[in-house]
């Protein structure tokens, strides 16, 4: 018998109502599935139109990228003329920033091509920059620290990391494949700590919890990212990595004081749930107790929808009231601590 009929002379018996009351059982799970699978046929069609959507605006914006210039940086730092009895960090571009921390040079997330993405033997296909980095790979002074937030292509690039050799490199759990191993790699998961001895002296270094993600395409291996503590002589730097808002900086209040939170700001819409707001930016950073706002990860390259100028012209109007805690706004510049 069918269970979507019933004949209405068997419902006469105490047996009869029982079955009917399991037929009915039946018929609502049918009518469940078959919405069920509604819903799943509606999601698939949007899923597939939205990525046909994003793999044409990709595509056109590849295509538009082409053809436009990358302009250089408007500011020229000049590290041989730093001083080791101080603290300065300069903006190389996107995530990437140059810190003399008393003389100890450390370098974040290096990208120096012109484009970020996937490596294709004749060049990258990926973003192209808008604005170059304020020094070239040959231009720096050596580097005693690679700092590596996470895997994602924006901030590990395999061909600025190749050139930066005998540098002790920094990184999340499950990213040192990507290096191809070696003794000057060290994993650190959140609350790890290790300690950079160099000829001019130890830099200790600590990851924290940050909210982000870290797989690195094609490969669906969960890999860790990391925000990281820097510590020297007396003196405190957070590197916020890539981050989202989260508690995490305000736990770290206590451990302050922190002279500066290199702090992501851009790349929030439509992704908000992996990236903060500039105004998070600030929170977390006023959460932690930094005295400066070190902005990063903005203008270099269009990860995302909000225009390019927004996130620092946001950034300005969360601290009106505290302009001077901006620590640069142009890639090149430079601030002491």
């Amino acid at each position: 018998m069918a269970f979507w009929r019933f004949p209405s002379a068997a419902l006469d018996t105490e047996e009869g109502h029982r079955n009917l009351i399991h037929v009915k059982q039946k018929r609502r799970k049918f009518l469940k599935s078959i919405a069920a699978l509604g819903a799943v046929g509606a999601v698939g069609a949007w899923w597939t139109s939205t990525s046909q959507r994003r793999s044409a605006r990709w595509l056109r914006q590849i295509i538009a990228d082409s053809r436009r210039n990358v302009a250089p940086a408007p500011v020229k730092p000049e590290p041989a003329k730093w001083s080791d009895n101080e603290v300065t960090i300069c903006w190389i571009g996107h995530a990437t920033v140059l810190i003399s921390f008393y003389g100890i040079n450390v370098l974040t997330d290096p990208v120096f091509g012109n484009r970020i993405g996937i490596s294709m033997g004749l060049g990258t296909v990926g973003p192209k920059r808008y604005i170059a980095p304020a020094l070239k790979l040959k231009e720096l002074p050596p580097i005693d620290v690679v700092l590596l937030s996470h895997a994602h292509m924006d901030h590990m690039d395999v061909s600025s990391l190749a050139k930066l050799k005998g540098s002790l490199n920094v990184t999340a759990k499950s990213t040192m494949d990507i290096f191809g191993g070696g003794e000057n790699v060290r994993e650190l998961s959140w609350g790890d700590k290790t300690v950079a001895r160099t000829k001019k002296g130890e830099l200790s270094i600590e990851a924290f919890e940050v909210k982000h993600w870290g797989q690195r395409w094609p490969s669906k291996l969960e890999r860790g990212y990391n925000g990281y503590v820097l510590r020297r002589e007396g003196k405190a730097i957070l590197f916020g990595g890539d981050t989202a808002h989260t508690e995490s900086f305000a736990q770290l209040r206590s451990r302050g004081p922190f002279e500066a939170a290199i702090m992501p700001i851009a790349a929030y819409q439509p992704y908000i749930w992996n990236h903060c707001t500039p105004e998070q930016a600030v929170e977390m950073a006023n959460a932690a107790g930094a005295k400066y706002v070190v902005p990063v990860h903005h203008s270099a390259f269009k990860l995302s929808h909000e225009p390019l100028s927004e996130p620092l012209e946001r950034l300005q109007a969360a601290l009106e009231k505290e302009p001077e805690r901006i620590a640069f706004k142009r890639v090149g510049e430079t601030v002491k601590v």
